[in-house]
Parts: structure tokens; C-alpha cells; sequence
């Protein structure tokens, strides 16, 4: 089975040699997504909360090219560069979710592309 590699104006370009997202199987690994306009390319202004919720726009955007929604998700990553965010960005994400969320695990970093602050990928299930 042939891998399939997923792409959505509806989401920032790629800033390296990855894919948004590639669909193996019955999975869809969506990349690191950050808090990137997709309409302007530029990192949104705002709180930790307002840049994890652009992260989660984005991986939704992603995942609506494979007809997945937030409830597909099976597990997530987030990547912050101060762990003291982690209340208002948990607060952000949870957002998205019905009633059950997924496996999730959070990681402080020193650093992340663009200088920014945080940073979310997931695993989606078919």
C-alpha cells in the first residue's frame, strides 16, 4: 500500500523538507504544526492560548484533506518552550475535544522554528 502525502492551502506550507501530513495505513501523521497564519504566513500575535488554538486550526485543517475531524485524533504532541504556559495551553486544547481526548504527552523544548512557542502534532486513525 502506497503512502499518501496530504496538502491544504488551508494550512502553512511546509517550512522544510516534510509534508503536512502523510496517510500510511489506517493513520495520518500530521507534522509539528505552529501558530502560523496560513492566509499570511506569519506567527499570530496573542497568548499561549491564542498560539496553541492557531496549532489546533491548523492540524484540523490538515486532517479535513483526509475527512478526519479532532475526533480521529488518537494521539498528541505538544511541544512549548515554557512550561509555565502549560495551563492555558492544556485550557486551548481541551477545546477541541467532545468528551474524550486523546493520548497526549507535552514536552518543554528550547527552542522551536520561527521562535516560537509552541508547537502541536497528532496521529489520526481511519
Amino acid at each position: 500500500m502506497a503512502n499518501q502525502y496530504l496538502h491544504t492551502a488551508n494550512a502553512p506550507a511546509a517550512v522544510g523538507p516534510y509534508s503536512q501530513a502523510v496517510k500510511s495505513g489506517n493513520l495520518v501523521f500530521v507534522s509539528g504544526q505552529m501558530p502560523v497564519d496560513p492566509a499570511t504566513g506569519e506567527v499570530v500575535a496573542g497568548s499561549a492560548a491564542d498560539k496553541a488554538a492557531q496549532c489546533m486550526k491548523n492540524v484540523l485543517a490538515i486532517l479535513g484533506e483526509a475527512g478526519l475531524t479532532a475526533d480521529d485524533i488518537v494521539k498528541a504532541t505538544i511541544f512549548l518552550t515554557d512550561m509555565n504556559d502549560f495551563g492555558t495551553v492544556n485550557e486551548a486544547y481541551a477545546g477541541f475535544f467532545k468528551e474524550h481526548y486523546p493520548a497526549r504527552s507535552c514536552v518543554e523544548v528550547s527552542g522551536l522554528p520561527k521562535n516560537v512557542t509552541v508547537e502541536i502534532e497528532v496521529i489520526a486513525g481511519i
